[in-house]
C-alpha cells in the first residue's frame, strides 16, 4: 500500500555492526545524523577537430563523510567514544566493516536504510564549554566510508 504522507526524519538510529566494545544501548541514539551523499564524478573528453562542445562521462563515486552528533558520553559508557580513543589518542585504526543508518516509523520499525561499508573515524569534536549557558556538551563524530547503499 502507498503511504499519501511524507516521511519524516526525527526517529532513527545508527547500528555499528563489530564495534571492538560495544555498548547498543547508547551508542544508536544520535542528535543529528549528516552525510548520506554521493556524487558520480564526470570525465571530461575533448574531442579532436570539434570545437562547440565535450563529452562528458560518467566516473567515479564520491562519497561525503558521516557526521554523527550526540551529547558526550565518557569513554566507559560508550563503545563508540572508546573506538575514537583509540584512534585518535593511541592511532589505532580499526574499520568498522558495516554501520546501518535505519530511519525508523512510530513502531520503531525501519522504513529505509543506509549500509555503510569500511568505516574509520575521521574527526572529533567536542563543542563549546561555556559557563554562562546550561547545555548539554555536544560531541561531533565525523566517519569517512568506502560506499553505501540503500537497502529495501
Amino acid at each position: 500500500m502507498v503511504s499519501d504522507y511524507q516521511i519524516v526524519g526525527f526517529h532513527f538510529r545508527v547500528v555499528f555492526l563489530n564495534l571492538p566494545t560495544e555498548k547498543k544501548e547508547v551508542d544508536v541514539k544520535f542528535q543529528s545524523v549528516t552525510g548520506l551523499d554521493v556524487q558520480i564524478d564526470k570525465e571530461t573528453i575533448k574531442e579532436g577537430g570539434e570545437n562547440r562542445f565535450e563529452h562528458n562521462l560518467p566516473g567515479r563515486r564520491k562519497y561525503t563523510p558521516l557526521t554523527l552528533k550526540r551529547g558526550i558520553l565518557k569513554p566507559d559508557d560508550s563503545g563508540l567514544t572508546k573506538w575514537f580513543q583509540q584512534a585518535f589518542q593511541d592511532l589505532i585504526i580499526k574499520p568498522v566493516a558495516k554501520v546501518d543508518v535505519e530511519l525508523l516509523n512510530e513502531n520503531h520499525d525501519i522504513l529505509m536504510q543506509w549500509e555503510l561499508s569500511h568505516v574509520w573515524p575521521v574527526s572529533w569534536k567536542v563543542g563549546e564549554l561555556n559557563a554562562e549557558r546550561g547545555e548539554v556538551l555536544i560531541e561531533t563524530l565525523e566517519l569517512n566510508y568506502n560506499r553505501y547503499k540503500l537497502v529495501n
